[in-house]
């Protein structure tokens, strides 16, 4: 039984479980350069790195790329290639919440904001 999306599809959900965000950008990249009017794929990309840019604490990467992901994701809603995005939506969301007003903060305080986790599944069918 083949599968229905690109591999790098099903392989950017494992290391996005994994907190593997930078590699999460790699492998949705390679799709995304394909297709670039795929938002979807674009919105997916910038979740993970926006993630990513927290946990290194650049917190105006991190803003920036939560927010362009939000309008990225929004025609999208409620499903698409079998991802429910309202728990997506709703953790960008609380991330956005949680980010203190500062462009950048040290490691040490990354570590002492509550931010909010995800795990992404994709829906079966």
């Amino acid at each position: 039984m083949g599968r229905k999306y690109p591999e790098e599809y099903y392989l950017f959900f494992e290391k996005f479980n994994e907190g593997e965000y930078y590699e999460c950008h790699d492998l949705l990249e390679e799709i995304w350069l394909t297709d670039r009017q795929n938002k979807y794929l674009q919105g997916l990309l910038q979740v993970a790195v926006a993630i990513y840019h927290f946990e290194n604490g650049n917190i105006y990467g991190s803003r920036a790329l939560f927010q362009s992901a939000y309008q990225y994701l929004q025609p999208y809603r409620p499903e698409y290639w079998d991802l429910d995005l309202e728990p997506v939506i709703e953790f960008i969301e609380k991330a956005l919440s949680v980010l203190p007003n500062e462009r950048r903060i040290s490691i040490e305080e990354v570590k002492k904001i509550d931010f909010p986790k995800i795990q992404l599944h994709l829906n079966k069918e």
